[in-house]
């Protein structure tokens, strides 16, 4: 498999997910600004959305949108538990959560990243962030991951949100249970190695 990356991004969320499976993988880095690949090719020719992730399979396939390709990670890897069975009530929770961080959080954050789009505005989407990170927090009450013990894709995904909360100087630090999580998350060996891989940490 091969993964289109862009340091740091949504893309972080695949990476870990890759890590997690211990799958092997290549990795191609974007330049998102001209849409080309380290090398000089044009990223659209091979994703005509111009975005990451994009994962491709060995079968030649491409799939984008992350939510569907950490599921498709994780169903190779099973045993892992990375997502539950499908079809099962437990897998539809982790929709639940692969949908909540893609729409309520993910979203929200794209005009933080627009230099057009003015303070004011961004102060609103960054009011609506913290509303949906105090959601999250709360669910977590009492547990390790979102869905409980068990650390799946969906954590992946989210912590990659809670960097982006970083980069953007926004303050969880009222949300405990949030900020637990983001530690316990950071502190995973396939989640420090995503990131050394992507330059965002330095190796051990």
């Amino acid at each position: 498999m091969k993964l289109y990356y862009s340091p740091g991004a949504c893309s972080l969320s695949p990476h870990i997910a890759l890590c997690e499976a211990g799958l092997p993988y290549d990795l191609v880095k974007v330049d998102l600004k001209a849409k080309k690949l380290e090398n000089g090719d044009d990223y659209l020719k091979i994703n005509p959305k111009g975005q990451v992730p994009a994962l491709a399979l060995d079968s030649g396939e491409l799939v984008t949108e992350g939510p569907v390709i950490v599921q498709i990670i994780a169903d190779q890897v099973a045993a892992k538990n990375l997502a539950p069975a499908r079809d099962s009530a437990e897998r539809y929770k982790l929709l639940e959560w692969l949908n909540f961080i893609t729409g309520e959080l993910h979203k929200n954050f794209s005009p933080l990243f627009n230099p057009a789009i003015p303070d004011e505005v961004k102060n609103f989407f960054k009011d609506r962030i913290m509303g949906k990170f105090k959601h999250a927090d709360s669910q977590l009450a009492g547990r390790d991951y979102l869905m409980g013990k068990q650390f799946t894709v969906a954590d992946g995904y989210l912590y990659t949100m809670l960097r982006w909360a970083d980069g953007n100087k926004l303050d969880l630090s009222g949300l405990k249970n949030l900020m637990a999580y983001k530690d316990r998350v950071a502190a995973r060996p396939t989640v420090q190695q995503a990131l050394t891989r992507e330059g965002l940490m330095k190796a051990a």
